[in-house]
């Protein structure tokens, strides 16, 4: 049986990760009605989209089927975790600029912000917000019984269903806690990815260009880079440092986001339209 609770914390993950990007996009909209929200929510998602699930992922699924790429993988896995936060950050980074440079032509305060949520909230949506509705279903299904008859029947047609025993598996043996996790991951993970596309605008729409991008390089591939901790430093340890470390980049964030609306011009701010 799966405890009530490891259900209840599989909820409130799927909350924050695909109910609440959404909520906030109406929100917003309708709070801010007239300035173009919803339109540069959608630019900003548009941005990791393309340039993530499009273009960087599908290489990167190519290349893993070399030989040659999965033993450099597996020989230098930090050299390998470093490029793979590097490539993610210079890959997002041109959809930031590229959505910045869509967005230029009412450059008001709170249309960046709009692109920052829809790059963080459609990343939360499609890597974890739509994992966790198979999961709840999941769940459900071991809960009432359901899976253990899928099993039986899947044997019954002749298949494997070992896969099907390793998610069974994997449930009853995971706590509340780590599917808690993934919901603060993501949340963590949203405020910096705003704070991140913000303060590309803010430097495509104010001719600081180069020191913008260079610095949501830098911090974004830091940031992703730090995940490499869980394969030095056993657990728990770990993930007190990373979630600490992740912390700790939110609440930059939300600092350089009250500094980046600060500079911004009076009349661009969204205020006075």
């Amino acid at each position: 049986m799966i405890p009530n609770s490891t259900i209840i914390a599989c909820v409130i993950t799927l909350c924050i990760s695909l109910i609440g990007p959404l909520v906030l996009l109406l929100i917003l909209s309708l709070r801010w009605r007239k300035q173009g929200i919803a339109a540069a929510w959608f630019v900003g998602a548009a941005g990791f989209f393309v340039t993530q699930m499009v273009i960087r992922i599908p290489i990167l699924s190519l290349l893993s089927a070399s030989d040659g790429f999965a033993s450099f993988a597996q020989e230098h896995l930090f050299l390998y975790g470093v490029l793979l936060a590097f490539t993610a950050g210079l890959f997002e980074l041109a959809g930031r600029f590229a959505a910045a440079k869509v967005l230029k032509k009412k450059p008001i305060f709170r249309r960046a912000l709009a692109a920052g949520l829809g790059h963080g909230g459609i990343e939360a949506i499609v890597l974890v917000g739509l994992t966790y509705v198979n999961n709840l279903i999941y769940l459900v299904m071991i809960q009432a019984g359901t899976f253990d008859a899928l099993i039986a029947q899947t044997e019954a047609m002749g298949v494997d269903p070992s896969q099907l025993r390793a998610i069974q598996d994997t449930f009853l043996q995971t706590g509340a806690g780590l599917f808690l996790l993934a919901g603060l991951e993501r949340l963590l993970t949203m405020v910096a990815h705003t704070a991140m596309s913000v303060l590309v605008c803010w430097g495509v729409w104010h001719n600081r260009t180069t020191p913008a991008l260079l610095a949501c390089l830098g911090i974004h591939t830091l940031l992703d880079s730090m995940v490499m901790v869980t394969y030095v430093v056993p657990q728990p340890a770990s993930y007190w440092i990373l979630y600490s470390f992740m912390g700790l980049v939110a609440l930059f964030s939300l600092y350089l986001l009250r500094r980046l609306r600060k500079n911004w011009p009076a009349c661009e701010k969204g205020e006075i339209v």
